[in-house]
């Protein structure tokens, strides 16, 4: 069983718009939200148990931990109907605000082995619509994942090491819509969690004394919610399969001096995105059978993202960072819906780290994400216009403690 026009909002059960393309959300620490997620090959600090847990062999031999905050500011995005005669259509999303943190520590060596833990948030956010079109499919799209990532690695030598990690997905989601504005008499309001599994693998290789070479894997993680439903005040069991897609990163640094440049490329396999199926203890009546208990094409592709930062030692306290990226976004115009208005973008970073003793070193980061205007013609319920303003702010706190 699935649906239709309210499914077109549910794709979000797993969506908002976040930092990266579909609704990953990359950027979860201060180095990596100052460089603009070009922060694999050079990963240096404890939250390498997350970007890259090969990288744990080469940290001073002591317990590495760190803890952020990061505020994220997603500013309404506005909607224009190609027909002027449709204007009445033309709308702004909410304003969205969030608080999010983020854990990460590394143990001391123990015969080559290292061993790490973190806690982050790598998919979600929120998209809400107070206006009657785009409230019938997206009146609220909110998702909260953390992932638990215990990982291992293993020092071959003092050039190569390699890790291995198992991902604990922990989702919560909520879809409402509501077609009564427009004179559909559908109304959904929806509510699922679920916990998933996965893995994540890492290489570092250090060909010389100034560069470093890393790849990294994260599996695919099927976020399987389940929950429940109310449909036209009537309650139903509903549970929806949504991919947390596989990622592949491939990244290179050099040093020169006091300045680290790295270039890091990652690719997200979204084409596991191939539609949105949700399923009900029992099939609801008449027209919201239609609506709600259809399959919905997504068809998203594979993208690529490039990022490219450079890290500078101004003295021997201070670090400063900058990063910039450009990230492509997997929707195809003919399934883009209100509840994730996705475009390629550019992302500006900057940031910096203050040793304040031998033990305890402070950072902050922000992180500009820059999305183009966006044009799609699509039939009803659909989007037939144009998609502007859309963007992110994030500005990451945080500390650095060694012990």
């Amino acid at each position: 069983m699935k649906k239709t026009l309210l499914l077109t909002a549910a794709l979000t059960l797993v969506a908002g718009p976040a930092f990266a393309s579909g609704y990953r959300i990359p950027e979860q620490s201060i180095n990596a939200v100052a460089l603009s997620n070009a922060y694999v090959a050079n990963a240096n600090s404890a939250d390498a148990s997350y970007y890259n847990p090969a990288n744990m062999s080469w940290l001073p031999d002591k317990w590495q931990s760190e803890l952020n905050l990061s505020y994220i500011n997603l500013p309404s995005v506005e909607y224009t109907a190609s027909n002027p005669a449709a204007s009445a259509t033309n709308s702004g999303s909410r304003t969205e605000d969030f608080l999010v943190p983020t854990l990460y520590l590394v143990s001391p060596e123990y015969n080559n082995f290292r061993f790490g833990f973190s806690v982050t948030h790598p998919y979600g956010l929120s998209k809400r619509w107070d206006n009657a079109y785009p409230k019938a499919t997206a009146e609220e799209f909110t998702l909260k994942v953390f992932e638990f990532n215990p990982t291992v690695s293993y020092k071959i030598s003092d050039k190569l090491s390699v890790a291995a990690g198992a991902r604990m997905l922990y989702s919560d989601g909520k879809v409402k819509s509501n077609g009564s504005g427009i004179g559909v008499p559908a109304i959904r309001d929806l509510s699922g969690d679920s916990t998933d599994f996965g893995y994540n693998l890492a290489i570092s290789y250090l060909p010389c004394q100034n560069v470093s070479l890393a790849a990294t894997y994260r599996s695919k993680v099927n976020l399987n919610l389940e929950g429940d439903a109310l449909i036209n005040s009537v309650a139903y069991g509903a549970e929806v399969m949504v991919p947390a897609p596989a990622l592949l990163t491939l990244a290179a640094a050099y040093t020169r001096n006091k300045t680290t440049f790295e270039f890091t490329y990652d690719k997200t396999y979204w084409s596991a995105y191939d539609k949105l199926d949700f399923n009900y203890s029992t099939r609801p009546p008449g027209l919201l059978g239609t609506l709600f208990d259809d399959p919905k094409p997504k068809n998203w592709g594979n993208t690529d993202a490039f990022r490219f930062g450079i890290t500078h030692q101004c003295t021997k306290e201070l670090t400063a960072m900058v990063g910039f990226a450009i990230d492509k976004n997997p929707i195809p115009d003919n399934t883009l819906g209100f509840e994730l208005p996705d475009s390629d973008a550019k992302l500006y970073s900057i940031g910096a780290r203050y040793k304040y003793n031998e033990n305890l070193t402070l950072g902050a980061a922000y992180l500009y994400d820059d999305k183009e205007s966006r044009t799609v013609a699509n039939a009803s319920p659909y989007p037939s216009g144009t998609f502007t303003d859309s963007a992110a702010h994030l500005v990451t706190l945080g500390a650095q403690y060694t012990f």
